[in-house]
């Protein structure tokens, strides 16, 4: 099969490396205060991978889709996540966490209302919110650089490529 390569606009690890390192940080202090909450690994890529399909953020997407697959969400609930509000195939709690953030992700529109933050701490502990919020930033983060700099171009799995 044969594919559309899209360039790379800058290569950031080479044209903002402290910043670039400092991202990379950042994740891993989001991930650090998800792990001291045990947050679930399931939530933490539909949460990665709803506000990446949000910011249109490709490479995002596909390695939050996988990601999502090796630590055992369902491919059918992937394929149903950009619609999770007419689904039924997500918990009371995970919809907390998605509309928290859809809320957030697009904070210029909706100024996180006090009904989404109170749907979320109805379901979550203030512990778990900040992480939560941590996760979401940070993501948010990667789209941004992503989308703007498309410095990560996802890699199509052949094995799997229709035909």
């Amino acid at each position: 099969m044969t594919t559309e390569t899209i360039p790379v606009r800058l290569d950031l690890d080479t044209h903002a490396a402290l910043f670039s390192k400092a991202m990379n940080q950042l994740d891993h202090a989001a991930t650090r205060e998800l792990d001291r909450v045990d947050f679930d690994a399931r939530l933490r890529e539909l949460v990665r991978l709803r506000a990446s399909q949000l910011n249109g953020c490709v490479y995002c997407v596909n390695m939050h889709s996988r990601d999502a697959v090796a630590v055992g969400e369902s491919p059918q609930r992937l394929f149903a996540l950009p619609v999770w509000r007419e689904s039924s195939f997500f918990t009371a709690r995970e919809r907390a966490a998605l509309a928290f953030t859809e809320s957030v992700t697009r904070a210029s529109e909706t100024r996180v209302p006090a009904a989404e933050y109170d749907a979320v701490a109805a379901h979550f502990t203030p512990d778990e919110i900040g992480a939560l919020l941590s996760l979401i930033v940070t993501i948010n983060a990667w789209n941004a650089l992503g989308v703007a700099s498309r410095a990560w171009e996802p890699e199509l799995d052949e094995a799997t490529a229709v035909r």
